[in-house]
């Protein structure tokens, strides 16, 4: 998702981890003598009910509860007909993005692209097996569902349905084991027949209420500011995922986690926002 804003910077020692790469998660500690239950069925995660007449939820941030709650989310964008910049040396990925948000212990969200899994398949399977993530779906193609949305092509209605199941195939292509069934409108852009296109693939969308400016920036200051000059408790942030599309997004990450921790906020995921607004649906 490319939004244009304003336009953060470096704090914090973060160490070899920075140059870790997204395909290489730190490996987690064995728990020999405490093997997990092998009858514990897995949970489903929390979506919200339809919207009237059936149609596809929206989401657009969590209760603003005194607990001071914030989810990251970040668009790890590539469209379809991308892929020969990629073999150009164009960077849709992020590795030290996801580096800091290890190092500093930040649970996410990614939206990710069925385009960008196929590109980068060890990078999605890092990511989506790493417990500090979950992955959810961002489309395959990054093609808009409405027209006239940020110069994207257009999917015809036909197509919703099948290009979001067509990224969840990638996701599992990839090795991703448990996409979440949220889904983020490439650009944001949504309407009524795209909320009724989607119904019966049983997503909940996510959209946001703090836009972070980082598409295409270069000052990580200004980028920073924004984000901090908007959240409340409950909030979505919206941030990219991408090198080559937003620069910036790392080291404004670096003064954004702190100042918030700071001012008494915790990190969730998406899902964690989901579930304490309206439970499982």
């Amino acid at each position: 998702m490319i939004i244009r804003v304003r336009q953060v910077a470096a704090v914090c020692a973060l160490g070899a981890a920075l140059t870790a790469c997204a395909a290489t998660p730190r490996a987690p500690r064995a728990e020999a003598a405490h093997p997990a239950p092998s009858a514990a069925a897995p949970s489903r995660p929390p979506t919200l009910a339809p919207g009237p007449s059936g149609l596809t939820p929206v989401f657009k941030h969590g209760p603003r509860t005194p607990d001071k709650a914030v989810a990251l989310t970040f668009d790890a964008d590539m469209t379809a007909d991308q892929g020969a910049r990629a073999a150009a040396g164009e960077h849709f990925d992020n590795p030290r993005l996801i580096a800091t948000l290890r190092a500093l212990k930040v649970p996410a969200t990614v939206f990710m692209t069925g385009r960008w899994a196929e590109e980068y398949p060890a990078e999605a399977r890092s990511i989506g097996r790493d417990p500090l993530f979950e992955v959810a779906n961002h489309s395959y193609s990054h093609y808009a569902f409405t027209g006239d949305c940020y110069g994207l092509p257009t999917l015809s209605e036909e197509r919703m349905r099948a290009d979001v199941k067509r990224a969840y195939t990638a996701f599992r292509k990839a090795g991703v084991p448990d996409a979440m069934p949220y889904f983020r409108f490439p650009g944001g852009c949504y309407d009524r027949t795209a909320l009724k296109a989607l119904t019966p693939v049983g997503v909940t969308a996510v959209q946001w209420d703090v836009v972070s400016g980082d598409a295409f920036a270069t000052d990580a200051d200004a980028v920073a500011s924004q984000v901090l000059e908007g959240v409340r408790p409950g909030s979505v942030v919206v941030m990219h995922c991408t090198r080559s599309a937003a620069p910036a997004t790392e080291r404004a990450v670096r003064r954004i986690v702190p100042e918030l921790r700071a001012q008494g906020y915790q990190f969730v995921k998406v899902s964690e926002l989901i579930g304490s607004t309206d439970g499982p649906s």
